[in-house]
């Protein structure tokens, strides 16, 4: 069976161990939050992959495919309590969920499974873009460059997409994007490190409206097929379509090798930052 990491040193939060083997807590910290300066809050990814991490070590089985709907904000210093439920261990699978919350303020809802079957058989179908390697690609902007927020965390670099570019208002022609990301410090590959950039399926917005565009998740969904190790991992986004003030895509994870590691889908609310009056 595929080992289960420990948290500890090998994830960008810190998730603590309470004397209830279901109940984990998340201090919320700024390095694991975004947003503006004085408005920051809890990254839906690292919600999703503190909630992973507890499910797999309450479990001690490896996660399968992980699902997290958002329900509220966490902020920094507050704690969030992490408890873990779970309603079916089966020989190979065990079914589990994850109530994220404050007080009595439900931050987010996980549904997983977790576990390995003995099969030998492996395959894979989708192809890694073909796109520069990061040496070549410029650094992927972000507004905030004065907090040491999540943003800061990583070294994302963009290899297709408008990122920060002067916008011109036209569409996308198959909103596809690509970006290269990797840990600013050296970190083994978990799925809860996947599920943290998975979260980036939004930033992609706005390349494919060509606006000052972005989206906050209502979800994340990921499904792991193949954890290895790698130094940077290839983001193949794809931003599905937008209407009715959503924007909905998905992400290909990919090695640096080419192996696929993970596929990543989310919804989100649009904003259009320039129009602040059309979002109310």
């Amino acid at each position: 069976m595929p080992e289960v990491p420990s948290t500890k040193a090998a994830e960008l939060f810190d998730l603590r161990e309470t004397h209830n083997p279901h109940r984990w807590v998340l201090p919320v910290e700024t390095r694991i939050c975004v947003g503006p300066p004085g408005g920051k809050f809890l990254f839906g990814g690292a919600g999703l992959a503190a909630s992973i991490a507890a499910m797999e070590r309450t479990t001690g089985r490896p996660a399968i495919w992980a699902t997290a709907q958002y329900l509220s904000y966490a902020k920094p210093s507050e704690y969030v309590d992490v408890d873990v439920i779970v309603p079916m261990k089966g020989k190979h699978v065990t079914q589990a969920r994850v109530v994220g919350h404050v007080g009595d303020r439900e931050i987010l809802t996980v549904n997983a499974a977790l576990g390995a079957h003995p099969q030998d058989v492996s395959a894979q179908w989708a192809e890694m873009p073909s796109v520069p390697p990061p040496s070549a690609c410029e650094p992927m902007p972000h507004f905030d460059q004065d907090t040491a927020d999540l943003h800061h965390q990583f070294d994302m670099r963009v290899a297709k997409g408008r990122y920060g570019a002067a916008r011109t208002g036209e569409l996308s022609r198959d909103g596809h994007a690509v970006l290269w990301a990797r840990p600013a410090e050296p970190r083994r590959v978990t799925s809860g490190l996947l599920a943290i950039i998975a979260d980036y399926v939004p930033s992609a917005t706005g390349h494919a409206l060509g606006r000052q565009a972005g989206a906050n998740s209502l979800d994340n969904t990921i499904r792991i097929r193949k954890l290895c190790a790698t130094e940077w991992m290839c983001c193949d986004i794809r931003i599905h379509g937008v209407h009715s003030g959503f924007v909905h895509g998905r992400m290909h994870i990919f090695a640096q090798d080419g192996t696929l590691m993970a596929t990543a889908s989310q919804s989100g609310i649009l904003r259009l930052w320039d129009e602040p009056a059309a979002n109310g």
